[in-house]
């Protein structure tokens, strides 16, 4: 791999640039993840189909699928800084948009410009952290980078669940928190070191493409079923699991709804971490066994009405969502130059946010025709098969190791 790239104008110190970079990337996880409890509210307040609760929820992941397309690979020729502030400048835009909205239609652009601005973000962060990171704690960057996106999701999902069940004003205080951590983040990416130097070619990295350089391909095409599965998991319990437990389980609760959707990304941050020693390739087949796994007993809870056999599913497959997510980036961003992992880091996550968000609009789609219980338990049985295939594909590539 080529030395890392000489940075200047330092204004804060390194250790603190790390950690700051870091925050600030799972605060805009947090963000994106606070609004699941607040959908099931929204839809009693505002009377709108159920299939609008999924195009809600999806609509910010088209709009960072968007961003991924068209800027995905900016910051490796403008530097991170300009690509960071902006798009926590969009961040806060889309905060004070949820802070007064008065419909369903608000709630939706704000989404829409809060998937601009992560997705935007994503891949400069994502490469970021990795460059700030000491010399001697690299791989700790690599895993940060990993576990954060799940992190924060289930962690913004939790405190708006503490927030709707002890306030009446839950949106306005969730948003005008997270825009003012935005305003404090913006500073903190402004003052810190660029890693990049610019470089000729950023028009030309606003055309739409994926860009896997030929070292990495082969990995990546690998990894590409195990995304699939982990990231569909994700967008069940971030998606669906409030609806599942007011009209399956006939529970009503702000707070459990927060905590259910807490379970799944929660367990695949601290997955992401514990097992962050095993070597990768281990990693992602534990990994995707653990989604397998878990996606079944999920079913299983679902079939039966009964919420232990959820919980437990969440951890099992969250488990899995980490492990597998973390050895696929651990096994595929050492292969690459500094100068190419913004272009990676996006195709990473394109693949990863097209699983999030495109089958819970379908799934959204074919509640009324197949009913909740049966397009829950279609969705799982694509996650099971996605599941089963990303396994085979990673013991094929292991063996040809």
């Amino acid at each position: 791999m080529a030395d890392e790239p000489v940075r200047v104008r330092q204004a804060l110190p390194p250790f603190a640039t790390f950690a700051g970079s870091a925050a600030v990337f799972a605060a805009l996880y947090v963000a994106a993840g606070a609004p699941t409890p607040l959908l099931v509210v929204f839809e009693q307040q505002w009377h709108f189909p159920a299939w609008v609760l999924t195009v809600a929820f999806s609509s910010y992941a088209l709009g960072l699928l968007a961003a991924l397309l068209f800027a995905g690979s900016l910051s490796d020729y403008t530097g991170r800084r300009p690509v960071l502030v902006g798009s926590l400048l969009v961040e806060i835009a889309a905060m004070l948009m949820f802070v007064f909205a008065p419909d369903i239609s608000w709630v939706i652009a704000a989404r829409t410009l809060q998937g601009i601005a992560t997705g935007a973000a994503t891949s400069a962060f994502s490469a970021s952290v990795v460059e700030h990171a000491p010399r001697q704690h690299k791989q700790l960057g690599t895993i940060i980078t990993s576990i954060a996106p799940a992190g924060g999701l289930g962690l913004g999902a939790l405190l708006t669940g503490v927030a709707i069940q002890f306030s009446s004003h839950a949106s306005a205080i969730v948003f005008t928190a997270l825009a003012l951590i935005m305003i404090v983040g913006t500073a903190v990416v402004a003052l810190s070191a660029e890693t990049v130097s610019p470089r000729p070619g950023a028009a030309r990295s606003l055309i739409p493409r994926v860009s896997v350089p030929r070292q990495a391909r082969r990995e990546f095409v690998a990894s590409i079923p195990v995304h699939i599965a982990a990231w569909m998991l994700g967008g069940l319990f971030m998606g669906l699991v409030p609806t599942i437990i007011r009209d399956v389980l006939g529970l009503h609760s702000g707070l459990l709804n927060g905590a259910t959707a807490f379970i799944e990304p929660a367990a695949a941050a601290t997955a992401g971490v514990f097992l962050g020693r095993l070597p990768a390739r281990r990693t992602v087949l534990v990994g995707g066994a653990g989604v397998l796994l878990g996606t079944a007993v999920i079913e299983a809870g679902v079939a039966t009405g009964m919420l232990s056999l959820l919980w437990a599913g969440g951890i099992i497959g969250g488990v899995g969502f980490g492990a597998s997510f973390s050895g696929a980036i651990r096994t595929i961003a050492p292969l690459v130059q500094p100068h190419q992992r913004a272009g990676l880091f996006a195709s990473v996550y394109l693949v990863a946010y097209l699983s999030f968000g495109v089958p819970a609009i379908i799934a959204g789609l074919l509640v009324a025709p197949a009913g909740l219980l049966g397009t829950v338990l279609g969705y799982g049985a694509a996650v099971l098969a996605a599941a089963a295939l990303g396994l085979f594909a990673q013991y094929r590539i292991s063996r040809h190791r």
